[in-house]
């Protein structure tokens, strides 16, 4: 561990420099991009809307088969029902999103600029529900899951289009640049230390995932799980796995951290949900 830490370190110190908090959104991506292509095994940037799966072949062959019968198909049909259930008002859903949804997905999150704040998914499904005088789902798992996949699996095939476009939000941007390179939890590790310097690399039994790509496949049913889980509760599990406190789903730190990492996968394909390990 100690060896892994301080090959973490070396690393973190190449890449600073090109991820200051000068450097614009399109620099850091085009960084992250160059850095992946040079230190791992899979230069395809498109690829990497896949997680482990653009670097561990054997897992991807296993992976690929899992989906012919996903495990998400459950939480679709779910999702399918509760967008179709007239709230007591009468309306739906489809009220609130309209009933063509294949463009939904692609539209967040996003910077909502007269509340300064980031707009989610998730966030605009429970705003639709208490809206209409109905009872907000939990954050992270089972309800607002199911209907965010639904959302997401009407999306695939979108690209994710997320760019900070005004001064507000692109201190928005930066707060989750911060949050994802600041060290945290008792191991002191940053979301860059796996993700990052250690993406392809193993820990344990587990190839660790490049941070390009991330925000494109959830929610996702993971097998750890055996659920669905949204990205703020693996946000949360990561956290965790650091030995830190997490934030509550949904936070500012969780917002600004899903707005960074959507902004430096602007241009991957939405292929949500997914299911992993």
């Amino acid at each position: 561990m100690k060896k892994l830490i301080g090959a973490i370190a070396l690393l973190s110190l190449a890449l600073t420099p090109l991820l200051t908090a000068q450097a614009t959104p399109a620099e850091d991506r085009e960084a992250l991009k160059g850095y992946f292509k040079k230190n791992t095994s899979s230069d395809n940037f498109a690829d990497y809307i896949n997680g482990i799966y653009a670097y561990n072949k054997d897992a991807r062959s296993q992976w690929e088969e899992i989906e012919e019968f996903p495990p998400y198909e459950i939480a679709l049909d779910k999702g399918a029902e509760l967008w179709e259930k007239k709230f007591k008002n009468g309306k739906s859903f489809t009220d609130c999103f309209g009933k063509d949804i294949s463009g939904t997905r692609a539209k967040y999150p996003y910077h909502d600029e007269k509340a300064d704040t980031i707009v989610t998914l998730e966030g605009t499904i429970n705003k639709c529900l208490t809206d209409n005088g109905e009872k907000p789902f939990k954050w992270k798992k089972g309800n607002i899951a199911a209907v965010s996949a639904h959302i997401a699996f009407a999306g695939r095939g979108g690209k994710i289009t997320t760019e900070p476009k005004t001064d507000k939000a692109l201190a928005w941007y930066n707060k989750g640049k911060t949050f994802f390179y600041a060290k945290r939890g008792q191991l002191n590790l940053s979301c860059a230390d796996c993700h990052v310097y250690s993406a392809d690399k193993w820990i344990r039994g587990d190839n660790l995932s490049p941070a390009l790509g991330h925000p494109s496949h959830f929610p996702v049913y993971r097998s750890k799980w055996n659920s669905m889980g949204t990205l703020h509760r693996r946000y949360g599990g990561c956290n965790k796995n650091v030995r830190a406190k997490p934030f509550k789903a949904q936070s500012d730190e969780y917002k600004a951290l899903e707005y960074f990492q959507a902004v430096t996968s602007n241009g991957l394909e939405l292929n949500g949900p997914g299911a992993r390990k």
